[in-house]
């Protein structure tokens, strides 16, 4: 399928026309790299720019927006150059542009001397045509309430507060709201592909970016090079994006649980509990203590929730957070407060922060229709908590505005492959929380002749952020060569934090 014809995802004549004339616009303008703007802290080999795009597809001559990338030249010699690698590393509302300073050398190295790398700002995000929702000063100020409710009058609370948040977005962002899908940030991508000047697209999607790429794959499998998706979001329709966040929970729990057994097998060294069930008991008297009296008179259940959910992403994480909470138990809360509390004098800060919770939001509601029967979240938080208590609730508030939102709730796209995609290399941890592993499963059937490479054994999300040869081996061959060693390759990992592999 070209750019210009309608897709099977539901994508109309009048959006597929203007796709391809921004396209058109874009590829005539390029793209005028220049010295990064010294506040956005990057290295000085980086350079930046931008690429103008419609806010609304259907409308290209309409109202527009600027996206800024930044740019890490590949430095092979011109017959060894594989062009542009564009990167997204997920959220949605992560920064592209902030991610591509986070590439580990120790993974990407060899990529990153073939190909020119690219990370981007998705609309709405960073410096993207930020949204917003909340104040962000005011949005930083805690204690926020607790996650789990006592009754009604709290139950009525969260309640509120959700629907307030999705009214200050409407306030605050306006008609950007109605179009922060995954379909019009993939038609971005579009765009971008032909300002760079790239006949195809190579591209790496991490978690969220898994699902922008799908869906890229699905409209122009055709603009397709090489592509890698890590952390793989499930892609059916009805689990975007509900579906997805209850699949969640149980595997935040079971990723928790891994946690809290770990720091018990080492009770010497922490003093939090010999057994999981000790450091879990001591866990929730902790959110019981600070309910009562929040640390400093800002942290609470809420705000230490969401410190320690880091613990179910990331493994590098678990040693950290064990010796912060150790401290804090031995009277000395410096550790805890500082990776729990805000700074409200950091106002640049808060509000990158502040965006980035609203583009979540934005993307999510916008993307697909919720649930807006209160008594259905409340049915299934009430199910999920039961079992899985240390993020049911959390999460059930964190996506409430969805259930308000005051904009345009779409179709997610039906994520297909197409004979002219080619050979897709999806990477994906057999133990991972946040993107289940049924969803990198469901993808491969989707995506005909895509490799699925299984990282066994482990838990951790964003597996190519981690050095690992069996891994990175793969990641070269596919990404250098355009080879796959099969449709299904098998990697093993040992659970648990780096020093322990």
């Amino acid at each position: 399928m070209h750019a210009g014809e309608a897709s099977p995802g539901g994508k109309t004549e009048a959006e597929a026309r203007g796709v391809q004339k921004a396209a058109d616009r874009a590829a005539k303008a390029g793209i005028d790299w220049q010295v990064c703007s010294p506040e956005w802290r990057l290295p000085q080999d980086f350079r930046c720019g931008s690429v103008t795009v419609p806010v609304d597809y259907a409308e290209p001559d309409g109202a527009t927006i600027k996206l800024w990338l930044d740019r890490l030249a590949g430095l092979a010699a011109p017959k060894d150059r594989q062009g542009t690698l564009v990167i997204n590393p997920g959220g949605p509302g992560s920064s592209g542009v902030a991610a591509l300073n986070g590439l580990n050398p120790k993974v990407w190295s060899n990529v990153a001397r073939a190909y020119d790398l690219v990370g981007f700002d998705p609309r709405g995000v960073g410096h993207s045509a930020p949204v917003s929702c909340a104040d962000p000063q005011e949005f930083a100020k805690g204690p926020k309430p607790d996650p789990v409710p006592d009754g009604e009058a709290d139950e009525k609370r969260l309640r509120d507060d959700a629907r307030r948040y999705a009214e200050g977005c409407k306030k605050r962002s306006g008609a950007l709201l109605a179009h922060m899908t995954t379909p019009d940030t993939a038609r971005d991508l579009e765009v971008i592909r032909a300002a760079l000047g790239e006949p195809k697209l190579n591209y790496l999607g991490v978690s969220y970016g898994t699902y922008l790429g799908a869906v890229y794959g699905t409209l122009f499998p055709d603009h397709v090079r090489r592509m890698v998706l890590d952390s793989v979001v499930h892609p059916a329709p009805d689990k975007i994006w509900y579906g997805m966040h209850q699949s969640q929970i149980p595997g935040f729990e079971r990723r928790f649980a891994d946690w809290t057994s770990w720091v018990a097998r080492r009770d010497a060294e922490y003093h939090l509990g010999q057994t999981q069930a000790e450091v879990r008991q001591r866990w929730e008297k902790l959110l019981a203590k600070t309910k009562k009296e929040p640390i400093d008179g800002t942290i609470g259940p809420r705000e230490l929730t969401d410190s320690f959910q880091k613990v179910v992403y990331f493994d590098e994480t678990w040693a950290p957070k064990a010796e912060a909470w150790s401290a804090y138990e031995a009277g000395d809360p410096k550790k805890l407060t500082d990776d729990a509390r805000t700074d409200l004098s950091d106002t640049k800060g808060n509000a990158v922060k502040e965006n980035a919770v609203a583009s979540y939001t934005a993307v999510n509601c916008a993307d697909a229709k919720w649930p807006k029967d209160w008594d259905r979240w409340n049915r299934d938080a009430g199910r999920l908590h039961g079992e899985n208590p240390f993020m049911a609730w959390f999460s059930t508030w964190q996506n409430l505005p969805c259930a308000t939102w005051p904009s345009t709730q779409h179709t997610p796209i039906d994520v297909k492959g197409d004979k002219q995609l080619p050979p897709v290399l999806l990477v994906q941890d057999d133990g991972d929380a946040a993107t289940p592993y049924a969803g990198a499963v469901e993808l491969h059937r989707r995506f005909q002749g895509s490799g699925l490479l299984t990282v066994k054994g482990a838990g951790a999300h964003n597996v190519t952020a981690t050095p690992d040869p069996c891994v990175n081996d793969r990641l070269d061959a596919y990404l250098l060569r355009g080879t796959l060693d099969s449709q299904d390759m098998t990697c093993r990992r040992a659970s648990g934090p780096e020093e322990e592999r």
